[in-house]
């Protein structure tokens, strides 16, 4: 029966959020085409194969781009072309940079594989919820802080909204699940004000990243850049806490079924067993993860010779280091507080 009532979820969810979906028609100056020959290291002509120029070539140096590193280009490249009127009202045309939509498509289809031949029903179901979450972030949470709303606010209403559906997809309608959901609820405030409290002691604007500059200069300062870098904070613990509190409750119910007479107290204490190794294995994720995000960065400040006090001082550092902290403290704390609301769940 449960599965039934959650294949009914999938196909309304399929048909209600992603059948529709539909993007805003391209009003850029931007093409695709095709690269019909190549002369010397920066002369390419290229063919246009979609827009108002279908068809024609036109030949382009590519050495106007002020970029650090020259890209070559090869006969048959697919590229993305861009279109400006220059002085006297010409066409100044440009290559952007690669086609790259098989490739994704391609690597699409072998992670789509992968979950639904391994995960069977439960990879169909999660692929579903991943939709969804992807649909709420497209269509609400986006949208929504453009238009210059709080972004904390607007991300937990998301998360509000989103997290319950993406759980009992992904892991079925049953006490586990709803044990894991109260867990992640929790752990989300914790780190939401974890987040608050040190992104205001710490002094950070969320500047720091090159991409709020824009924003903000897009958006004419509508956005809330310190609020966006919280939600963004939210948004990436939201991610590994679904991992966590699952583990977590799934243990716990296992454990309640090995041993009916464990009492709560002993069913915690065991349960926090087997917890504290998975703490130590997610604390080594999340540091490895954000290092390796961040790892050019890292490069380009070891390369400057700074001290190390210097460098953890600049913004664009402490930012990674509250984010990396800050969701790991939140992650960390949902291993106790979910074994615990699971061991009150499942005492006889």
């Amino acid at each position: 029966m449960k599965k039934i009532v959650t294949g009914i979820i999938c196909f309304l969810l399929f048909f209600t959020l992603v059948a529709p979906l539909s993007f805003a028609q391209e009003t850029s100056t931007v093409y695709e085409g095709t690269v019909t020959q190549v002369k010397g290291n920066s002369n390419v002509t290229v063919q246009i194969a979609t827009g108002p120029h279908k068809g024609k070539s036109f030949q382009i140096n590519t050495n106007t781009a002020q970029t650090v590193q020259k890209v070559q280009y090869s006969k048959g490249d697919e590229v993305i072309v861009s279109f400006s009127k220059g002085p006297g009202g010409k066409d100044a045309v440009y290559v952007v940079d690669f086609v790259r939509n098989k490739q994704l498509l391609l690597l699409l289809f072998l992670f789509a594989a992968a979950v639904f031949y391994i995960g069977r029903w439960k990879g169909l179901t999660s692929f579903v919820g991943m939709i969804f979450s992807f649909m709420i972030i497209g269509n609400f949470i986006i949208p929504q802080i453009l238009l210059g709303n709080d972004p904390v606010l607007i991300t937990l209403i998301g998360a509000l909204f989103m997290t319950p559906i993406i759980f009992y997809l992904g892991h079925g309608i049953n006490k586990k699940t709803t044990v894991a959901l109260i867990g992640t609820f929790l752990s989300l405030i914790v780190t939401g004000l974890l987040a608050y409290l040190f992104v205001f002691f710490s002094h950070l604007t969320g500047f720091s990243a090159e991409e709020a500059s824009y924003l903000q200069l897009i958006k004419g300062g509508a956005v809330n850049i310190r609020s966006l870098l919280l939600a963004g904070i939210i948004i990436g613990a939201l991610g590994v806490l679904d991992d966590t509190t699952i583990s977590q409750a799934a243990l716990v119910e296992k454990l309640k079924e090995t041993n009916k007479n464990f009492h709560t107290k002993e069913l915690y204490k065991h349960s926090m067993e087997v917890g504290r190794d998975h703490i130590a294995s997610l604390v080594n994720t999340l540091v490895l993860v954000y290092t390796g995000a961040a790892l050019p960065l890292f490069l380009l400040f070891y390369s400057s010779q700074q001290s190390f006090t210097t460098v953890v001082n600049q913004e664009v550092i402490a930012t990674e280091i509250v984010r990396t902290l800050v969701a790991s403290i939140g992650i960390i704390l949902a291993v106790p507080l979910t074994t615990f609301i699971a061991c009150l769940f499942y005492k006889d």
